[in-house]
C-alpha cells in the first residue's frame, strides 16, 4: 500500500511494485550527459515561451486566445521541421486543435497530449500576469497546463538541436477543450491514441510523483418541473421546484461520499426560479461524479433515476440526465512498465525516484489505456493551486521533468512497447 497525499492510497500487487520499483547503481551510472547538460541550458527559453502563452487568455471556449497560443506553438514547431495542422474543433465555439507531426528513422510512434484551455475567466492575464520569484513561477495556467504544453514543446527542441532522430513518428496534440472533457477532439484522441504505440500526458503532477491512475468523471444533471404562483398571495398554489430539487441533491448527498479515493458526488451548478416572488417552476442541477471504476460510476446514474421516482414535493416531476466525459485510468501492467522507464530517466538525471500517485482529476490518458495503449501521466509541470488564483509552477524540478519526458520519447520511439 503506497500512501499518497490528502490521505489517498494506491493499492498495487507485489508484481507490479516490481515494474516500478527501485532503480540499481548501474543504471544510475550512465546518464545522458549531453540531453542531461541540454536540459538544465534549457530553462531560460522556456520561460520566455511560458511567459507569451501565459499572458494570453485562453479559458475553454475562448477562441481567439486560444487560436493566438496556438499560432506562437505552431510557428515553434515548424521550425524544427514539424508538419503542422490545425484541425478544427468538433462542436463549436472552440479553438482549433493542433497537431504537430515529426518523422524520423526508427520504429516507434510516439504521442504527447497537452491543452492550453484552462478554467479561468477573460481578464485573468491582465490581473496577475506571468511572474517569476525564485523558483516559483505563478500566472494563470501556469501549471494546468501551459507549463506542460512548454515542457512537451521544449523536449522535441532538444531531440532536435541534438540530432536525436530514432523514432519513426512522433506526434504532439495541443488540444483546447479539455477542462470540459474534450469535447472539441474526442474523435481525433481516440483516434491518435489507437495510432501510436505510446501516450504520454503533459498534465501537471505534484513534486516528485507520477501519476498511475486516475478517476472517471461524469456530469448528472438532475432538473425539476413544478408550479409557479405568486410567493405572497398563493404559494400553496405552487409546485417548489427548488425544493424538489434540493430533496434530489440530500437524497444523492446521502447514498455518495463527497471526498475519497473511490465514488465521490459533489454539487457544482445550481440554478432556478425567475424572480423572488415567484414560485420557482423550474429548477436544476449539475453534480460532478468521480469514481475509481466503470461499476462505480454507473452505480451514480442508478441511483440518481431511481431517486427521481421518489418526488417529496407533489406534482414535480424530474428528469435525469447523466454522461460520462472520461473513462478511468487505471494502474495496470501497461501503465506500471512505463512509469518504471520514467524512474530509470529521473535517476540518471538525479538518482531519485518518483512516488506512484493517483488523483481524482481526469485527464486524456485514460483514453489511452482505454484502447490499449500504453501510457502515463502528469509528465508536465510540477506545482500547486491548480484551477484557483493560488496557481504556481515549482521552476527547480522543471529541468529534471523535461529530461525525464525526452528520455521517454527517445526510449519508446527507438523501442515501441508491445500492445
Amino acid at each position: 500500500m503506497i500512501r499518497l497525499p490528502g490521505s489517498i492510497s494506491l493499492a498495487v500487487s507485489a508484481a507490479a511494485l516490481m515494474l516500478a520499483g527501485p532503480v540499481s547503481g548501474a543504471e544510475r551510472a550512465h546518464p545522458d550527459a549531453r540531453l542531461k547538460a541540454a536540459a538544465t541550458a534549457a530553462r531560460a527559453s522556456e520561460l520566455a515561451l511560458l511567459e507569451q502563452i501565459v499572458d494570453i487568455d485562453s479559458g475553454t471556449g475562448n477562441v481567439a486566445g486560444g487560436e493566438k497560443i496556438q499560432a506562437i506553438l505552431a510557428e515553434r514547431l515548424k521550425a524544427m521541421g514539424a508538419a503542422v495542422e490545425l484541425a478544427p474543433a468538433e462542436v463549436p465555439g472552440l479553438p482549433s486543435n493542433l497537431v504537430a507531426s515529426f518523422t524520423g528513422k526508427g520504429k516507434g510512434r510516439v504521442l504527447l497530449i497537452g491543452h492550453i484551455d484552462t478554467v479561468l475567466e477573460d481578464g485573468e492575464a491582465a490581473k496577475r500576469p506571468f511572474k517569476v520569484v525564485g523558483d516559483t513561477a505563478s500566472g494563470p495556467g501556469v501549471m494546468d497546463e501551459k507549463g506542460g504544453v512548454v515542457t512537451g514543446l521544449t523536449a522535441l527542441q532538444l531531440l532536435h538541436d541534438l540530432k536525436r532522430t530514432d523514432y519513426g513518428k512522433i506526434t504532439f496534440l495541443v488540444e483546447t477543450s479539455e477542462e470540459r472533457g474534450s469535447p472539441g477532439a474526442r474523435k481525433l484522441i481516440e483516434r491518435l491514441v489507437r495510432e501510436h504505440d505510446v501516450e504520454f500526458n503533459l498534465e501537471p503532477e505534484y513534486p516528485d510523483t507520477l501519476t498511475v491512475w486516475r478517476k472517471s468523471s461524469a456530469k448528472l444533471v438532475i432538473q425539476v418541473r413544478g408550479r409557479s404562483a405568486h410567493a405572497g398571495m398563493e404559494p400553496q398554489n405552487g409546485r417548489n421546484a427548488g425544493d424538489e430539487l434540493m430533496h434530489q441533491i440530500r437524497m444523492m448527498e446521502a447514498a455518495f461520499p463527497r471526498s475519497g479515493e473511490h465514488i465521490t458526488v459533489n454539487l457544482t451548478l445550481l440554478k432556478g426560479g425567475s424572480r423572488d416572488n415567484i414560485i420557482p417552476d423550474y429548477a436544476e442541477a449539475t453534480l460532478n461524479v468521480r469514481g475509481r471504476t466503470v461499476e462505480e460510476m454507473e452505480s451514480v446514474g442508478a441511483r440518481a433515476r431511481a431517486n427521481a421516482a421518489q418526488t417529496e414535493v407533489p406534482d414535480t416531476t424530474v428528469s435525469i440526465s447523466y454522461a460520462p466525459t472520461f473513462p478511468p485510468l487505471v494502474a495496470n501492467d501497461r501503465v506500471l512498465r512505463v512509469a518504471a522507464e520514467a524512474n530509470r530517466a529521473r535517476a540518471e538525471f538525479n538518482g531519485g525516484t518518483y512516488r506512484l500517485y493517483g488523483n481524482g482529476g481526469a485527464s486524456e490518458s485514460a483514453l489511452a489505456d482505454e484502447a490499449g495503449t500504453p501510457t502515463l501521466d502528469g509528465l508536465g509541470a510540477t506545482g500547486s493551486g491548480a484551477h484557483t488564483p493560488n496557481e504556481t509552477l515549482d521552476l527547480a524540478s522543471y529541468s529534471e521533468r523535461l529530461y525525464v519526458l525526452a528520455r521517454l520519447i527517445e526510449t519508446y520511439g527507438a523501442k515501441p512497447p508491445a500492445k
